[in-house]
């Protein structure tokens, strides 16, 4: 599913990069809750292996997506997707 595809599930309208609104991320977020406050989206799911999945997007952010994910024995993983197109920044590295 792409970034696109997810927006329009939540009929969430904001401007992002082509290249964001393109990435490709996974579909257990279709199946999450969300929040929404001051013109940013929270959307979180908690996964059958009790992994809980979050996106935030921020369209005025320096990183206006980011993913982050807390594992069963609490550690986090996740990426941060800039507003110009290059790999993202892996969460621990910030």
């Amino acid at each position: 599913m792409i970034l696109k595809e997810l927006l329009e599930h939540f009929d969430i309208d904001v401007d992002l990069p082509d290249y964001l609104l393109n990435q490709r991320f996974n579909e257990v977020f279709l199946d999450g809750d969300l929040t929404i406050k001051d013109n940013a989206f929270h959307i979180a799911v908690t996964t059958r292996q009790d992994v809980t999945h979050n996106m935030f997007i921020n369209p005025d952010s320096e990183f206006p997506v980011t993913i982050l994910s807390e594992l069963p024995n609490g550690r986090l993983n996740g990426m941060k997707f800039p507003q110009t197109e290059h790999v993202g920044i892996p969460i621990d590295r910030l």
